[in-house]
């Protein structure tokens, strides 16, 4: 172990010397006050319209009911639709305000939008590049010269990447929490949050729902976005590995998760797509009740085919590095 230890500071330092994480640092301050602003103005429109939040989830309801009765509107649509109806009723019901404005909120709401796309899209700007990189510097070649075996090479850069992959999610929270907080507040940590909604079809189960305190919620969201974008960044470190162009690497997984992503929207009728990683991304939409894009799944289910995908990609990157003619 103290042999891997100064590894582990090399390939973190060598991270940090490529300035990635200060550019996903910018990025997250450059677009989070855009999203806040955007949340401010819909607040204030909001409250301009409706002088009481029932009157506002009356209304989403009736939209939604009108939405149904059309049939220009695709079946997907409608199921997410009815969903969302039962669930704005169960709330009205229970005197809690789904969309109360605070910095808490904006951060669950940043996070469950975040999940499948643009944080994985982060984690893609530092794992995409942390073995085929150093390939076409030459790097690679003076560190496989020193007397380490090439495993423990390749497990300083993966718990470097899993380092900045952690780093990433906890930086967006944090971001995200003290911006919205200058403009909804800093309170809402105890507010009620209701979780447990079990959805089959366009039925929701509501039987095992149950409220929680928002902070609870909040670091379940959080734990969940960890998992899916360490499952990204170690496809996309077995991707580094196998492709020796930066470029090619990069762009290889940002057409897979862009693809499963749109494919999230398309492919309620094709079953087998359950068992893409992308398609199990959004981990954060079983927390809220949210209908998953293929009838069947469940958050065991992603969770599990996540784990697959993740530890597929762990045997081929170490068996691949390990015999590979590097070297030459």
């Amino acid at each position: 172990m103290p042999k891997i230890i100064p590894l582990i500071e090399n390939e973190t330092l060598k991270i940090w010397k490529k300035r990635r994480f200060f550019v996903i640092v910018l990025i997250l301050l450059a677009l989070i006050p855009i999203f806040t602003y955007a949340e401010l103005k819909v607040a204030k429109n909001n409250a301009a319209k409706f002088k009481d939040w029932r009157n506002q989830v009356m209304q989403q309801i009736t939209d939604f009911q009108n939405t149904l009765s059309s049939d220009r509107v695709p079946e997907e649509w409608k199921r997410s639709r009815r969903v969302a109806v039962q669930q704005l009723q169960y709330y009205l019901d229970h005197d809690v305000n789904p969309s109360a404005p605070n910095g808490v909120t904006f951060t669950r709401s940043f996070l469950d939008n975040a999940v499948s796309l643009f944080i994985p899209l982060l984690v893609l700007a530092l794992g995409s590049d942390i073995v085929s990189g150093e390939r076409t510097t030459g790097t690679i070649k003076m560190l496989l010269t020193r007397p380490v075996k090439r495993s423990k090479v390749l497990f300083s850069k993966l718990c470097a990447l899993t380092m900045y992959v952690s780093l990433t999610v906890a930086v967006t929270v944090l971001l995200c929490y003290a911006i919205a907080g200058l403009f909804f507040g800093y309170s809402g940590w105890g507010m009620p949050v209701f979780t447990g909604f079990q959805v089959t079809g366009s039925v929701v189960d509501s039987s095992r729902a149950h409220a929680i305190p928002q902070w609870l919620y909040l670091m379940m969201q959080a734990g969940l976005t960890w998992y899916s974008a360490m499952i990204v960044a170690l496809l996309a470190f077995m991707v580094s590995v196998l492709i020796r162009s930066t470029a090619a690497s990069m762009m290889t997984m940002m057409a897979a998760v862009i693809a499963g992503t749109i494919l999230s929207g398309m492919s309620s009728s094709w079953t087998s797509a359950k068992y893409l990683f992308a398609v199990n991304l959004k981990l954060t939409g079983y927390l809220d009740g949210s209908p998953p894009p293929i009838d069947g799944m469940s958050l065991p289910f992603s969770l599990t085919i996540l784990a697959i995908w993740g530890i597929c990609a762990l045997v081929v990157s170490f068996g691949v590095f390990t015999k590979q003619d590097i070297l030459n």
